[in-house]
């Protein structure tokens, strides 16, 4: 390859990005943006900004979001503009030393905008919050309790491959393999964000390993996904309306499980809501982070409750997200994973089943409203 064609290729990268970048600038309306970073900031400087300190905090959280948002695009922009500059100098100097840095800088560029395309999308104002994911099998014994443990797999490795630590909260084994039911508390910046598309119903389609008549089954498994809550969130619980249980926590978990009953169970009486931990050696952290989860749930409630309402006004008689069907993984009798929201499928389903379900997230980022 000449040299004339590198430096044309690199310069096509470039203009690629920067028009990625562009249309990621009219997706996300910085302008409004920016507005509203004015008007919040005029709000903050009022005398009496800290007379109501919930709502105080709740616009500096906001406000903090909008300028990380801004500024994360802003930088990465001028990291285009800045390599596109020098290397047009390097051309126009013939200096190579130059003209190889900023090539090879290109596949990492490339990949830090892939990286801010996503997170610039985190718009909700709990996205940078830690997630709680629950997988619930469906109706199908043995199958459906697999089918959960397999996503649970997904989920983990996702998380790995993330930098995000997970801790398994609550897990009921099935009764002869995978799971019944799991929740988890993955940690780390954009968590919820990321994690909010795999909500709703996923489906399986494969041979059965546990049919001797090598049948194709179809099973399903519902996830549900929830932020874990900022202690300014306030989400009131009366303890008249709550039961509390303590119980011997089973499955793995070290020497310490089935010696005492440390794991906890919260029912929420108004709501029929049933929360429990048993992750951790204390009774007591059980309790902190069994409330934080029913809290969760509360407030997630309180959002369906608002989007039926908001459905019915408008005479639309759609199921609410949660509860429909996302997502199908076929392996038999041909290999495809399709997301039904976005239309974005995947072949390689063997990739996507070990934790590769970006596309998927980047596709429903995009095709939300």
């Amino acid at each position: 390859m000449t040299e004339v064609t590198e430096s044309a290729e690199a310069k096509q990268v470039l203009e690629s990005l920067k028009a990625k970048m562009l249309v990621l600038k009219e997706h996300l309306d910085l302008d409004d943006k920016r507005e509203q970073v004015e008007l919040l900031e005029r709000q903050t400087l009022s005398p009496q900004f800290w007379d109501d300190q919930t709502e105080a905090k709740r616009v500096q959280r906001q406000l903090g979001q909008l300028q990380d948002l801004i500024g994360v695009w802003q930088k990465h922009f001028s990291d285009l503009e800045d390599a596109d500059m020098l290397l047009d100098l390097a051309l126009e100097e013939d200096d190579r030393e130059t003209y190889l840095e900023v090539v090879s800088g290109l596949d990492k560029l490339r990949r830090r905008i892939d990286q801010v395309e996503l997170e610039c999308m985190f718009s909700g104002e709990h996205d940078t919050n830690n997630a709680i994911l629950t997988i619930h099998a469906g109706a199908g014994g043995t199958e459906a309790q697999d089918w959960v443990g397999m996503l649970l797999r997904m989920y983990l490795r996702w998380a790995e491959a993330k930098g995000f630590k997970s801790d398994i909260l609550d897990l009921l084994p099935g009764d002869e393999a995978g799971t019944k039911s799991v929740t988890m508390l993955i940690k780390g910046k954009y968590a919820y964000g990321y994690l909010r598309s795999e909500v709703g119903i996923h489906r399986l389609v494969r041979i059965s390993p546990f049919d001797a008549s090598g049948r194709r089954h179809t099973s399903f498994a519902s996830v549900m996904v929830m932020p874990e809550l900022d202690d300014d969130v306030d989400i009131e619980i009366n303890d008249k309306d709550i039961r509390i249980d303590t119980y011997r926590a089973s499955g793995s978990g070290g020497q310490h499980v089935n010696k005492t009953d440390s794991a906890i169970r919260i029912t929420h009486f108004p709501t029929g809501i049933v929360v429990q931990c048993q992750n951790e050696r204390s009774q007591h952290r059980n309790k902190d982070m069994a409330m934080k989860m029913l809290m969760a749930r509360l407030f997630e409630r309180g959002k369906e409750d608002q989007l039926r309402a908001q459905e019915n006004l408008q005479g639309d008689k759609k199921e609410i997200a949660w509860g429909s069907q996302i997502r199908s993984y076929v392996l038999q009798p041909y290999r495809m994973i399709k997301d039904h929201r976005t239309n974005c499928e995947e072949g390689n389903v063997d990739a996507v089943l070990d934790g590769r379900i970006d596309p998927f997230i980047k596709s429903f980022l995009l095709w939300q409203p």
